[in-house]
């Protein structure tokens, strides 16, 4: 389906973003991907990829903290492959206190990579998209772009904002070949929740199992994580021919919690 496309993933040496990417290159899509993590570790998971689907996989470390880091991905990918033709802006960071409490450095350094790096990623990509004739832009924002949770103020303002700018940028490219759409998970079971929870449980002095029915009972009816690979496979229906009028969209996949 993607076969000869590219695509940007940010934050996709793990996690929801690495779901999305190996959806995106098992549809033939060359890939950069970018994120931290261990250098040899990340260099194995682009061999890895590239091997097992037969695309081209490129690593790029630029920081989205950076003003300058998200044109810089699009640029790679331009550079390397000749093209862009989808951007995923995933990247992000969680900072929690109360309000009056709330450090002001990790309100901006929330702002600046959950919010502006999306931003900046969109307004460096769309004039080649639109050149292009043809596009997506997938923003990764959560459940908590929709509802808002205590002690979350700079990443609930952040999300909020994300799905705000997807829907402006989606009006502006309605009629250009390119839509923009932000998918809002809830708990998804990550390798960052899986230690969260194991630490609940030598916490509490309980197990695994319990904490994480506790963890998913606090927001989500449906008591039942969402998989990175399930985001992956709604970040490909999005980049498909089907989804060629879904544009300005906030999906939930979040096991109920915004219908609360």
């Amino acid at each position: 389906m993607l076969k000869g496309r590219a695509a940007v993933v940010t934050g996709s040496t793990s996690g929801i973003g690495w779901g999305i990417a190996r959806a995106l290159a098992g549809a033939g899509a060359d890939l950069v991907l970018n994120g931290f993590g261990d250098a040899a570790e990340i260099d194995a998971s682009r061999a890895s990829l590239a091997a097992e689907f037969g695309v081209r996989v490129l690593y790029d470390p630029a920081d989205l903290a950076d003003p300058a880091g998200p044109a810089r991905l699009v640029e790679r990918a331009r550079e390397e492959f000749g093209r862009l033709d989808v951007l995923v802006n995933n990247a992000g960071i969680q900072h929690v206190a109360p309000v009056e409490e709330f450090p002001v450095e990790r309100w901006d350094a929330v702002i600046a990579l959950n919010l502006t790096a999306v931003f900046l990623g969109m307004r460096a990509a769309i004039p080649h998209l639109r050149e292009g004739g043809w596009g997506r832009i997938v923003n990764v924002a959560s459940a908590h772009g929709l509802v808002a949770s205590a002690n979350k103020v700079a990443y609930v303002a952040a999300k909020h904002g994300v799905v705000g700018a997807t829907k402006v940028a989606a009006l502006e490219l309605a009629n250009s070949g390119v839509t923009v759409n932000a998918i809002c998970p809830g708990w998804v079971l990550t390798p960052l929740v899986e230690r969260q929870i194991a630490d609940r449980a030598r916490q509490n002095g309980t197990d695994v199992a319990r904490e994480s029915e506790a963890l998913l009972a606090e927001k989500q009816p449906m008591l039942a994580f969402t998989t990175p690979e399930a985001i992956g496979a709604m970040a490909l229906y999005l980049c498909s021919d089907a989804a060629a009028t879904v544009t300005g969209a906030a999906l939930s996949i979040d096991g109920g919690w915004t219908a609360q």
